[in-house]
């Protein structure tokens, strides 16, 4: 799930792949705009076939925040 979850956010951010790391910050230090963030959560609920909760998304920080909460809606 990190590794397709990186691939997305390659999309929406210009930062290299190898720079993202579990512990990055959407909006601190990926430079996600929430703009940026709710855009990749469409993409992402139409890659994955899944429903994203807003108030659940809202509280996303992190890479792997995002990741986890991803692996218990697939």
């Amino acid at each position: 799930m990190y590794e397709k979850l990186v691939d997305i956010i390659v999309n929406y951010v210009e930062v290299k792949k190898e720079n993202i790391k579990p512990e990055s910050r959407f909006m601190e230090d990926l430079g996600f705009t929430s703009f940026d963030f709710m855009s990749m959560l469409g993409e992402i609920e139409e890659a994955l076939d899944v429903e994203i909760d807003q108030e659940q998304a809202a509280d996303i920080r992190t890479v792997q925040e995002a990741a986890d909460y991803l692996s218990t809606l697939v």
